[in-house]
């Protein structure tokens, strides 16, 4: 199984006003481990990147100033994510920001449900907390040393972490699956019963015991394996003969 972390920095929030994408980065995963394949780099907005969104990522026009336009990379970009299901903190916001994109390049446009929303998970496992993705590595004790500024490449890497937190990515091989030694040893722990330290009541009145025992003399002609003598009880006649 195929997944893609990815993230963006933009010039602002709206997608719609003209905003657009300045850094993109992605992760492969394969089966919940990181494969050390990574699609990242800068973008040339071909627009000013206003201050109050410079003081979120530290990202300027000059740093920028040689990076390529979205268009330059769109192909390798797309190559690099295929057809595999994309991981996305705040899904809505970075596919409208990649789609804003993809249609001034003339590329189709990525449904919302190629992405899997860590947001989306982290509230349904932990209702009523916070979400965002240092709350999460707060939350599993996930190192943000690193973490001065927003940055796609260093937000993408604390994503991975989270998203197998999330998932229990990190505790696969404790899954009983078919043919792991964990589940084959599962499988032949023997559970003994104990008995009750105060026995159940009789259900049964004198005449239900009495129509019980003719209907196994005249079904069963007597014949019944509780009945049957004990190998204990047959050693005996055994030795005699």
């Amino acid at each position: 199984m195929r997944e893609i972390a990815l993230d963006t920095e933009t010039t602002g929030l709206d997608a719609s006003s003209g905003h657009r994408i300045i850094e993109v980065c992605c992760i492969e995963m394969e089966n919940h481990v990181r494969t050390g394949k990574v699609f990242h780099t800068l973008i040339h907005p071909e627009r000013d990147i206003p201050e109050e969104s410079i003081r979120i990522h530290g990202i300027t026009l000059d740093k920028v100033a040689e990076a390529p336009l979205f268009a330059a990379i769109v192909d390798e970009l797309l190559a690099f994510i295929g057809d595999s299901t994309l991981v996305i903190h705040n899904a809505e916001f970075d596919i409208k920001f990649l789609n804003a994109e993809f249609t001034r390049c003339g590329k189709p446009l990525l449904p919302l449900s190629r992405a899997i929303d860590t947001i989306a998970i982290a509230k349904r496992r932990f209702p009523g907390s916070r979400y965002s993705l240092d709350e999460l590595c707060r939350r599993f004790s996930i190192d943000l040393s690193a973490r001065t500024k927003h940055s796609a490449l260093i937000d993408t890497d604390l994503l991975t972490e989270v998203y197998l937190e999330l998932v229990g990515g990190r505790q696969a091989r404790l899954e009983l699956a078919p043919g792991d030694g964990v589940a084959d040893l599962a499988q032949n722990v023997v559970r003994i019963a104990r008995p009750r330290p105060i026995p159940l009541e009789d259900r049964l009145d004198a005449g239900e015991r009495e129509a019980h025992a003719r209907f196994l003399a005249a079904e069963l002609k007597g014949d019944i394996v509780w009945n049957w003598p004990s190998p204990e009880a047959l050693a005996p006649a055994a030795k005699a003969n």
